[in-house]
């Protein structure tokens, strides 16, 4: 076995049995980079020798019997996580040479981990977008089948994880940006309950939507790099102070007492078939596995999707408010005005689609329009998380599908932003309502693109989803399965 194949567990098992050095384990991932990167185009930034000195550090700590729960696994993670030794650029020319003063949370906690980054991964500018697409710089690729999204806004992060350029990553999720490319690249998305993970040094797109999550090989990976960076940070607003558990100790087998709420309004119109089939025989796994399976009902599901686009552009348009050429990041120089300066600035800073959305944004908040649509989205989200609420004192999981199909060719929904926009509709209430949500692999399209289950549960119920999708996992086996790129 190549040692950039491995799972974080399997890694960590070697490192501490003395079967490798953390050196000579990214030095495989390093090679695996060389040998992919010019089809998955998965990194912006990658930091070599940056990665074997930590990795050499890593080593030296591990002999001295200081070594960390992560100690010399080689990461990467999402380019909106601020770094001070490589550029944060949110996939945008707006900040294409910026480098943080300071470091995003969960980097300090990988770090204190003993975990080895090697670089930032791409993503959908200031991750708006679910392919990957509106990337800057370069569109990753789907490693399953090169010329296929991603998906988005991590789309480098799930690309990465899929193609072994890294054992594990983390990503933001605001709609589903997570799940989504996780289900499409096949491998393991967590979106944790808001709150759970600071969000200080991520780069906001919608502050009351923004989560980081982990995307992982498997479950027990996804498990180990949950304990790394969740927990309370006054740094963070929005912190919760909340003990957090081992999450290892809920990969229990059988799911006996266990209920699984099977949505209905998530099995509709417009469901692929391919999709319907892999995620039902996955329902019918975590049956074998003990759950009970009851049919709920989310009466609001097809509101999440307008409701969704106000209140996200409204946040983003207040947030991005930020870059305007003044304080930091990119400056248009060839105007005299002040503001010309901001115009020119934003005009040529930003991309279409964020321009777009900030346009969204701030009609949706102008002092005539707010109470049409955004404080009408806002009391609509509220009936979206009563309808979770409900299902909830029915159920302990919710089981569906992730995304209404397997991922597309680049460019075939460029022209069709509704198309694009509905593509995140399953995936978009963990966000209004907070809760936690993952994706875990199910199966794969006769076409051979991964097919993934989402799985949602009540706030901080996070250990009912990984021991759910332990069970799923260890029942469909897909783990371990890997697409040809070489």
């Amino acid at each position: 076995m190549e040692y950039f194949s491995s799972t974080v567990h399997e890694a960590l098992r070697m490192l501490e049995a003395g079967e490798v050095s953390s050196v000579a384990l990214t030095e495989s991932v390093l090679n695996r980079i060389d040998a992919v990167e010019p089809t998955v185009r998965a990194y912006l930034t990658l930091d070599r020798e940056g990665a074997l000195r930590q990795a050499e550090q890593a080593d030296i700590a591990r002999k001295k019997g200081q070594a960390g729960p992560l100690c010399g696994i080689p990461v990467a993670v999402k380019d909106a996580l601020c770094t001070t030794t490589m550029p944060t650029t949110c996939g945008s020319r707006m900040l294409e040479h910026f480098v943080a003063p300071y470091e995003a949370t969960v980097m300090t906690k990988l770090a204190q981990a003993g975990s080895v980054l090697l670089g930032k991964l791409a993503m959908d500018e200031f991750a708006m977008g679910s392919t990957g697409e509106n990337c800057a710089f370069k569109v990753p690729t789907n490693p399953w089948k090169p010329g296929y999204v991603a998906g988005g806004s991590s789309g480098g992060a799930a690309a990465a994880v899929a193609a072994d350029q890294c054992m594990a990553s983390l990503g933001s999720d605001t709609g589903g940006s997570v799940r989504q490319p996780a289900s499409l690249c096949g491998t393991v998305g967590m979106k944790p309950t808001y709150g759970r993970v600071s969000r200080n040094g991520l780069v906001p797109l919608a502050s009351s939507l923004d989560q980081i999550g982990p995307l992982t090989k498997d479950v027990r990976d996804c498990a180990l790099i949950m304990n790394t960076i969740c927990g309370y940070d006054p740094q963070d607003s929005t912190s919760i102070d909340k003990p957090v558990p081992d999450f290892r100790t809920s990969l229990q087998d059988g799911l006996k007492g266990i209920k699984i709420g099977i949505p209905r309004e998530y099995f509709g119109q417009g469901l692929d078939p391919e999709v319907d089939q892999a995620v039902r025989q996955g329902m019918a796994m975590l049956e074998e596995a003990g759950a009970e399976l009851v049919e709920v009902s989310l009466p609001h599901t097809d509101y999440c999707v307008a409701v969704y686009y106000l209140i996200s552009p409204a946040e983003a348009s207040s947030n991005l408010a930020r870059f305007d050429g003044v304080r930091y990041g990119f400056r248009d120089r060839s105007t005299d005005s002040l503001i010309e300066m901001y115009n020119q600035t934003r005009s040529h800073g930003f991309g279409e689609e964020v321009k777009r959305r900030i346009l969204i944004g701030t009609y949706a908040l102008s002092a005539g329009y707010y109470d049409a649509f955004y404080k009408k989205a806002s009391q609509v989200r509220t009936l979206i998380k009563e309808d979770l609420s409900r299902a909830f004192a029915l159920c302990d999981v919710l089981a569906s599908p992730v995304t209404p199909t397997p991922a597309w060719k680049i460019g075939d929904r460029s022209d069709d932003l509704v198309a694009l926009y509905l593509s995140d509709i399953l995936t978009l209430s963990a966000n209004l309502a907070g809760i936690p949500g993952m994706s875990t692999p199910c199966g794969f399209s006769l076409d051979g693109l991964p097919i993934g289950m989402q799985l949602q549960a009540a706030h901080f119920n996070e250990a009912v989803l990984l021991r759910a999708a332990h069970n799923l996992e260890q029942r469909a086996g897909v783990v371990g399965k890997k697409p040809a790129l070489v």
